[in-house]
């Protein structure tokens, strides 16, 4: 190998080994480590012992687990289209030109991605308060008793809001770039041919929007799968609503931390790693064979 190919190889090296090191050292090494650990069961008389798949067979049959589940899998197709949605109208009403302090809402709307989820949920907790918060308020106010927001019926609604509350200023960013990078030349044609404002978003605007919406719906299902933030919070407001199972990833933490059992949490740890999976590429083949139809 000639001097100069050896060189640009080290180098290509070089720049790539920091991406290596933080991959495996937060990624890989705390998965291979998770699945080992779910192969495994602590007994009070023969101490840790391999097991096999006890633990996913165990996780598979769990009605908690299900149920958490099945509950984050509604709580993905309602939120996630709606938060999508606004994110949407946000990005194309900042990139039509025609609002007054574009700069000024683009910030307002970024601004709640910036507040922590911890006290975003906090914030929002106790405003939904129908005796301390401001729904309480607003109830005396109107001589009436508001629907009680942390109560079962609403508590999925009311963690949905806080979400999107929280993440429609991510998503428009990420639309809003995407916008940005359409060539004006599409655009001057399409008046040349008297395409009004309406039919440019209809026929440029959101084709070209289909990959940062595939991105935007990907990390959405990661995020939707994992959520814990919020529930875990609310349910210090709410501890007979949000319970320890009210997600996957709550009931994994329980299980972990104050069942103690490491073993089993491991294990739908590593369920729910693969459900999620499993969601983000049908979403992502789903969406290639739709265009492919287009």
């Amino acid at each position: 190998m000639k001097r100069g190919a050896l060189r640009r190889n080290v180098t290509g090296y070089a720049f790539f080994l920091p991406f290596l090191t933080v991959f495996v050292i937060a990624v890989a090494a705390p998965l291979l480590y998770a699945i080992r650990l779910s192969l495994y069961q602590e007994r009070m008389v023969d101490g840790t012992v391999f097991t096999g798949l006890d633990n996913y067979t165990k996780a598979l049959s769990d009605q908690l687990f299900t149920a958490g589940l099945l509950r984050v899998a509604a709580f993905f197709v309602v939120q996630v289209p709606l938060m999508l949605v606004l994110a949407l109208l946000a990005a194309l009403a900042i990139d039509s030109g025609r609002l007054l302090f574009p700069a000024l809402f683009r910030i307002g709307i970024f601004v709640p991605y910036a507040v922590p989820g911890v006290v975003a949920a906090l914030m929002w907790g106790y405003m939904y308060g129908d005796r301390f918060g401001l729904a309480g308020e607003l109830g005396d106010a109107l001589g009436t008793r508001l629907p009680d927001l942390l109560s079962a019926p609403w508590m999925l609604g009311s963690i949905g809001n806080i979400v999107t509350w929280e993440f429609v200023g991510y998503n428009m960013l990420i639309l809003y770039a995407a916008l940005r990078s359409i060539p004006e030349e599409l655009y001057e044609a399409a008046e040349m041919d008297g395409a009004g404002v309406f039919r440019k978003a209809w026929s440029i605007k959101l084709p070209a929007l289909r990959p940062a919406l595939l991105m935007a719906t990907t990390f959405s299902v990661i995020g939707t799968f994992q959520l814990f933030n919020e529930p875990s919070i609310l349910q210090t407001l709410a501890p007979a609503v949000v319970t320890t199972n009210y997600t996957p990833n709550l009931y994994a933490y329980n299980l972990a931390f104050s069942g103690r059992q490491f073993n089993y949490s491991a294990a739908i740890a590593v369920v729910l790693g693969l459900v999620t999976v499993v969601v983000a590429y049908l979403v992502q083949t789903l969406t290639a064979r739709r265009e492919r139809m287009l």
